[in-house]
């Protein structure tokens, strides 16, 4: 596999060629389209794991690899993350209790299962590898009647997202965009999750720079045409901090308080940028309703 297309910058970043927007626009693609595929399976009384296993299956079918499948020993292929799971729940994994199921400060209490029930919030994250690109992307799924502060916390994160998104262009640099996410979050009273950001992306799944999501205006590396990265803001309803469970892969919020995450992933125009996982459907959100 070619991981060489395009010079680097002096912080470590690669820019590609015009030509690679194409194949990163074909990966992205099938990324949301699968995420528009799985909406009807997210459902109160549904498991974690069958909805993995669709996913899988979907990746398959349209004769794609999963990028997860295998990374770090991780063996699914995608991520699902339910109510204070701020990022990398793991299917077919009982499902942490939230503060509304247990009066237990203990992290590690979880449901007897993997079933999603009536009101739960579920983030699913699926990158894919379509003739050696990259496509991340990830959004918010309601199992049944979604609650009013779940429902506002959902809309606070994606549009933080595209607030990103909107700075994201030639000479404005990373910290604008970081700033952007952040004063929005912080502005309506939520927390922006700093143990956990976003990335560069190509020919490769993880790469320069680390794309944070607050930061000061004018700071980091000036964005240049012909970058790849990912805006991936994780905003809490409650304080920032998370931890990490014993799994050693699950991270939750430390305060049990819900969380949210959308994603995108990007390439740097002359003029703006071209998100590469737009919904093919429209229903990168809401996915509901």
């Amino acid at each position: 596999m070619n991981t060489q297309t395009g010079r680097l910058t002096r912080d470590g970043i690669r820019i590609y060629e015009p030509a690679d927007f194409v194949g990163m626009a074909v990966a992205g693609k099938l990324a949301a389209q699968i995420l528009d595929d799985i909406a009807a399976h997210v459902f109160a009384g549904q498991a974690t794991a069958e909805i993995d296993r669709l996913i899988t299956q979907m990746v398959n079918d349209a004769g794609a690899i999963s990028a997860t499948i295998g990374y770090k020993g991780y063996q699914h292929a995608s991520c699902i993350s339910v109510n204070h799971v701020v990022c990398h729940g793991i299917p077919g994994s009982p499902i942490p209790k939230s503060k509304t199921e247990t009066i237990s400060k203990d992290l590690e209490k979880r449901r007897d299962t993997d079933v999603l029930e009536d009101g739960d919030i579920v983030n699913i994250d699926v990158t894919v590898i379509v003739d050696g690109w990259f496509g991340d992307t990830s959004r918010m799924y309601v199992a049944g009647n979604v609650s009013r502060p779940a429902e506002k916390l959902i809309q606070i994160t994606h549009d933080a997202l595209m607030k990103g998104i909107a700075a994201a262009k030639p000479g404005n640099t990373f910290g604008d965009i970081g700033h952007a996410i952040q004063t929005y979050a912080e502005s309506n009273r939520m927390s922006v999750v700093r143990d956990f950001c976003g990335h560069g992306l190509g020919r490769v799944f993880h790469a320069p720079p680390n794309v944070v999501h607050y930061g000061r205006p004018g700071t980091g590396p000036v964005l240049e045409e012909g970058m790849f990265f990912t805006i991936e803001p994780m905003i809490n309803f409650g304080r920032a901090a998370t931890e990490v469970l014993a799994d050693d892969w699950t991270a939750v919020t430390r305060d049990k308080s819900l969380s949210a995450q959308f994603e995108h992933s990007i390439g740097i125009t002359a003029d703006g940028c071209e998100i590469f996982t737009l919904s093919p459907s429209g229903k990168f959100h809401p996915t509901w309703g």
